[in-house]
């Protein structure tokens, strides 16, 4: 079947819930993509850097491969293997910067991907808050009847950041303090008050006005959707301080930002010098296989009981062989080295082309602004021709998610190929 008659069933079948760039992607090796018509692209998207490895990783196809022989799919009703062993593998990482001394397990659960993980977080962060509540009044000698009214005045707001993204479910989406992505699914689940990123005199001024009802608050120390724009530390470490003093719970959405994708650790956190209550992982943590992940410390996670939450095919036996062999070799290939090094190549190398104005990120979640003159989207689109994927977040803003394997050699051809983008786009004096 070709590529037009693929495009009209699609037209024909599928939701349009996607405006799809004109192009049929078939197969990947690395840092590169080839289309139908045999043509190649060096992609700087990587799924939503959700490729960690790089396209068809041997250790992730031979991984999958072997399991899908043996075993795809029973349910959460029964243990597999690689699910503990993944879930270990993921506490060591979060407990990276950690003292020894000072180090805890931290448990998972699994889901699908990252809505799903932090869908997970924030029935957490509601359940521990009642059952605080709970003993807290059982402690004071209070009867069964008033045990239940203070598990009812639990604190159950969660304190977001503008221009976050948490995913595209209603909670998510309440979640998600973007009210032109809000608007047309009115009225979403209440419970969520946002604050300004890097504020740190309004964030201290909302938990003086509502810290008694403020259950948690979840942030993205990398904010990728709005355009990779960093949070300060000074801003989460008085979001550790002020969770802390409130009691409630603070959760990092390390979805786009963590599994070594700002270079140097495993998560975003790291960089910053806090330790959150509970973290969010997907994307990278299985390589572009399906994977989610809500992990907390005990004393947090101990708050759910069996049936309090589940999935039909969360942590299932082909996605924890997938995270499995994407953890391992993302640490036998040293990525966090390259993510840093070549992240700074590649911030270097944006930031010497005139037509770009600023340059953020961390590692390989990089983000360039383009002059007034220019359409980010209108440089994607030809961008395909360049042989080139890229992404834009919005008018003005190209985001780089590339592959943790990408090179300085990748980078310099993105970099030829974008000065010729650049001075073809219409309108741009040369």
């Amino acid at each position: 079947m070709n590529f037009n008659e693929e495009r009209q069933l699609e037209s024909t079948y599928v939701m349009g819930t996607y405006a799809r760039k004109p192009v049929e992607l078939v197969r990947g090796r690395g840092m590169r993509v080839e289309d139908a018509e045999g043509r190649t692209y060096l992609d700087f998207v990587s799924g939503v850097g959700a490729v960690s490895l790089g396209h068809c990783h041997p250790a992730l196809v031979e991984a999958v491969s072997a399991q899908a022989r043996k075993l795809v799919h029973v349910s959460n009703y029964y243990y597999i293997e690689h699910r503990g062993e993944v879930a270990h593998a993921v506490s060591d990482l979060l407990n990276t910067c950690t003292p020894e001394n000072e180090r805890r397990p931290w448990r998972s659960f699994f889901a699908n991907s990252g809505a799903e993980a932090n869908e997970c977080a924030f029935k957490l962060a509601r359940l521990h808050a009642k059952k605080l509540a709970g003993a807290s009044a059982k402690a004071a000698g209070s009867d069964a009847a008033a045990v239940r009214a203070a598990e009812a005045a639990a604190p159950r707001l969660i304190v977001t950041l503008d221009a976050s993204f948490h995913g595209r479910t209603l909670a998510t989406l309440a979640a998600t303090a973007q009210p032109a992505k809000q608007e047309a699914f009115q009225p979403l689940p209440d419970g969520f008050v946002r604050t300004p990123l890097n504020d740190v005199a309004a964030l201290e001024e909302l938990f003086v006005r509502q810290g008694d009802a403020i259950c948690a608050m979840v942030v993205e120390c990398v904010q990728g959707e709005s355009g990779v724009h960093p949070c300060t530390a000074e801003f989460l470490q008085t979001a550790r301080r002020l969770t802390d003093q409130a009691g409630a719970l603070l959760v990092c959405d390390e979805i786009q930002c963590g599994m070594y994708r700002c270079g140097t650790y495993p998560f975003g956190f790291q960089h910053f010098g806090i330790v959150p209550d509970v973290v969010t992982i997907a994307k990278g943590i299985a390589s572009g296989f399906p994977m989610g992940m809500c992990a907390a410390r005990a004393e947090t996670a101990d708050s759910f009981e069996p049936g309090d939450h589940g999935s039909t095919f969360g942590g299932s036996c082909l996605a924890v062989a997938a995270a499995e062999a994407t953890v391992k070799a993302l640490a036998d290939e040293d990525v966090a080295s390259n993510a840093r090094e070549v992240g700074v190549y590649l911030r270097t190398c944006l930031a010497s082309l005139p037509q770009v104005t600023e340059v953020r990120g961390l590692g390989l979640m990089v983000a360039a602004d383009l002059d007034k003159g220019f359409d980010a989207f209108g440089v994607v689109a030809r961008g395909l021709d360049a042989g080139l994927l890229l992404n834009a977040t919005g008018p003005h803003t190209l985001r780089f998610l590339p592959p943790l394997v990408c090179s300085e050699a990748d980078v310099d051809a993105l970099i030829e190929r974008l000065r010729t983008l650049f001075v073809a786009e219409k309108g741009i004096a040369h």
